[in-house]
């Protein structure tokens, strides 16, 4: 009995990787952390990877959006024109090197963003919620987001979205049933509405309305979109995941470090579920096929084999991680700090992160080329070198 079917070798190559069928972008919530999504975005263009299917919630959905939504010559540029507009506000200027010195500007900065709101992003209500007519969209928020609206339109070619070769899927929750969905351009024609209810998170900013129905930031049930690109592989599959949050991280010793710490938890353990349980389960299928592979020819037609048979065939997957890994000073505001200073590191330490990947993709290329499927972080952590 044969193991598989026999494997078709990549048709594609990029500079470092030969590339499957299906290469697959996962982006990670984590609101201004998303610049390091940027970063990644450009270094897998410069490295001459192609996206075949962009999935994403929150900022991810956001970053998706720009990316499905521009041709390839000017994906980036929509990515620097919708982050430099968000930074605007708080522009770059220099400062003493000196980690005390930086905590205190990114407290700062943060503490800006909670009163001022971010440009093209969202702004504070003239009226607090507390005092606003209850069922009313100012009585759901502390924040009001139309102008992201008014960003993603301007940014967004929303036709080449929706009938382009790029495939993007985005997450949210209804807000009533609680239930977890993917609008998906396969079935959906998705525009600005569903990118913002992907990153509504509450209280901060308002659930969005698509035909009657109110949704919040997917978020709030899984902040990594990898189990519906997975869930609906139908070829190899090459994944780049783009993760915000680390899971591992050093012992905190300060109220900042805890509340940074909690959050790189809470974001962080759902994607490393996921993540564990499906590779997990591709093992148990390759071991069942190995099983299959013994049988004596005269059970093929055993029903239970057939049915077991059929149940452990499946496409190869190589999931590779990028994991941002955050700075010392970095607490836990990091996800609302949108200053320009920041922004800009966020996007070169993607950058970096790429350009350390594609130094170690000998492993991946081998996967790719023998059909075999694996999980890895090529990137260098700091902290544990």
């Amino acid at each position: 009995m044969a193991d598989s079917e026999p494997h078709k070798r990549p048709k594609r190559h990029a500079k470092a990787l030969p590339l499957p069928d299906t290469v697959a972008l996962v982006l990670q919530g984590g609101g201004a952390l998303g610049s390091y999504q940027a970063g990644v975005i450009e270094g897998l263009a410069a490295s001459g990877i192609e996206i075949d299917w962009v999935a994403g919630i929150s900022i991810g959905a956001v970053n998706a959006a720009l990316v499905a939504g521009n041709p390839p010559g000017k994906r980036v540029e929509a990515l620097h024109a919708f982050w430099n507009l968000l930074t605007s506000a708080l522009p770059s200027f220099p400062i003493f090197p000196n980690d005390h010195i930086r905590e205190a500007l990114h407290e700062w900065s943060a503490n800006f963003v909670l009163a001022m709101g971010v440009p093209g992003f969202f702004a504070p209500r003239a009226v607090s919620p507390m005092f606003a007519v209850p069922g009313t969209p100012e009585a759901l928020s502390f924040y009001d987001s139309r102008q992201l609206a008014e960003t993603l339109d301007s940014l967004v070619d929303w036709d080449l979205l929706n009938t382009g070769p790029m495939r993007l899927s985005v997450g949210a929750v209804d807000l009533e049933s609680g239930n977890f969905r993917y609008f998906d351009t396969t079935t959906d024609r998705i525009d600005a509405r569903h990118i913002m209810a992907s990153g509504a998170l509450p209280p901060g900013l308002p659930p969005v309305e698509i035909d009657g129905r109110l949704w919040w930031d997917g978020g709030l049930v899984s902040n990594t979109p990898l189990s519906h690109v997975l869930d609906n592989q139908s070829s190899d599959l090459l994944v780049f995941q783009l993760d915000l949050f680390a899971a591992a991280a050093e012992r905190p010793r300060t109220i900042m470090d805890v509340m940074a710490r909690e959050k790189e938890i809470r974001f962080s353990s759902r994607t490393r579920q996921v993540s564990d349980v499906l590779l997990r389960i591709r093992k148990d299928r390759e071991l069942a096929r190995k099983v299959l592979a013994k049988l004596p020819a005269s059970l093929a037609d055993d029903p239970d084999v057939a049915a077991l048979a059929a149940r452990s065939r499946e496409d190869a997957v190589n999931l590779v991680q990028l994991i941002y890994r955050a700075n010392a000073w970095e607490g836990g505001s990091r996800d609302y700090e949108f200053s320009a200073r920041t922004m800009e590191e966020h996007w070169r330490a993607g950058l970096e992160a790429v350009h350390e990947t594609m130094a170690n993709a000998q492993l991946v290329a081998e996967n790719i080329e023998t059909g075999k499927s694996a999980a890895f972080d090529l990137t260098v952590d700091p902290a544990n070198p």
